[in-house]
């Protein structure tokens, strides 16, 4: 038997016996729609969060705070033990994106093990599994000093101000916990991410009277439609890059030649050469079509969470779930972003997918699986041990 068998079996044991309460507190949670651009919304999430913190929290202890944070309107929570630089950091968002409205038509249920409801895995319940694992740890008497839980409020649309506290937190972390969902039902963490970027390519060429005089036009339309083959072929499938034209627009009236012709595109890669490649490059494209101009606006959005930044942790974690006697998750890298990409960037270790376990993030079909809520609390609370 290893040394850390004997503190495993209560750990998992006090995260079963919370199990009801922190259904009723993601309940709690998703009835408070926070859509990311209603900033009343967030607030009133915010609220409720900090709240449920000083629920379920000692705030009585030195240097524990719960307090929440507004930052070009956007209302964040953070959640402090002790007042020494964070060494480890939860990391949250409760923002969502599902309107105001939603909860009317698709209300919170827990069915056959499974709870459905606007937010629920994407991210309501990590945020959830977040303040009991802390509260698990503070019933052991283990010193909390130095760990700081971040719940943002704009994750959902890039982390403009979320971002600036994180890092800001993270300053002397050594090791950063994403509460996202796991990857399937199956429960793997994310150990790698992709980075992303988001242009619009803007084709600009002359309008005109279709049915008078379309010969004094030039169709930015055209041009464009021989522009997105050379835009998707600036991937490179073998180094997991890829750019993806998506939402197309061209013209004004049904009898005017387009003299403006845009599309969104979306940028995928793994690491961050790969970004400044694609960035030049889509920047450097020029028109087929003669009296036509390439204006390329917007750029990189995060960097990529590398592989190397959440090894070590995942490797802890394998260890740890061992001991607790639960299923060692697998580590999978995947396309989707999150906040783990700046905390990674930043050199900060980070361990992504530690939230609930289901699938359906953005989807009609959005939904966590409550028997996992416990033993991955459990796991996060030695986690969050293991590095303080």
């Amino acid at each position: 038997m290893n040394d850390a068998e004997p503190t495993a079996v209560p750990l998992r044991q006090a995260a079963d016996a919370r199990l009801e309460q922190m259904l009723a507190d993601i309940r709690r949670l998703v009835e408070v729609e926070s859509p990311s651009s209603d900033y009343e919304a967030v607030a009133r999430g915010a609220a409720e969060v900090a709240q449920l913190a000083a629920e379920r929290l000692d705030l009585k202890t030195d240097g524990v705070t719960a307090e929440t944070l507004t930052d070009e309107g956007v209302t964040h929570v953070r959640i402090r033990f002790g007042s020494s630089d964070p060494r480890v950091l939860l990391v949250n968002h409760q923002d969502t994106v599902w309107p105001i409205g939603t909860l009317a038509r698709k209300p919170f249920a827990h069915e056959d093990g499974v709870l459905r409801g606007p937010g629920v895995f994407d991210m309501l319940t990590g945020v959830v599994m977040s303040i009991h694992a802390a509260a698990l740890l503070q019933e052991a008497d283990e010193d909390l000093t130095g760990l700081s839980i971040v719940v943002t409020g704009d994750e959902e649309v890039g982390s403009a101000t979320g971002r600036r506290l994180l890092l800001d937190e993270g300053r002397s972390a050594r090791a950063a916990f994403v509460m996202e969902g796991a990857i399937g039902e199956r429960g793997d963490l994310k150990i790698a991410r992709k980075g992303t970027a988001d242009w619009q390519v803007h084709v600009h060429g002359r309008a005109a009277h279709a049915g008078l005089d379309p010969e004094k036009g030039i169709n930015a339309g055209i041009a464009l439609g021989q522009l997105l083959p050379h835009i998707e072929a600036l991937g490179d499938p073998q180094a997991g890059t890829t750019v993806t034209p998506t939402i197309i627009s061209a013209g004004t009236t049904t009898n005017t030649v387009p003299d403006l012709a845009t599309v969104a595109v979306d940028g995928r890669a793994t690491s961050v050469a790969e970004q400044e490649r694609t960035d030049q490059q889509i920047r450097a494209l020029t028109s087929p079509v003669e009296g036509t101009r390439v204006e390329v606006t917007g750029g990189i959005r995060k960097p990529p969470m590398e592989r190397a930044a959440g090894e070590q942790l995942f490797r802890q974690a394998e260890k740890l779930a061992g001991e607790l006697g639960i299923d060692v998750p697998a580590g999978r890298e995947v396309g989707g972003a999150s906040d783990g990409n700046y905390t990674a960037a930043a050199g900060i270790p980070t361990l992504d997918g530690l939230g609930a376990v289901g699938d359906g993030a953005h989807a009609e079909h959005e939904h966590a699986l409550s028997a996992y809520i416990a033993p991955r609390t459990a796991l996060l609370a030695a986690l969050i041990r293991a590095n303080l």
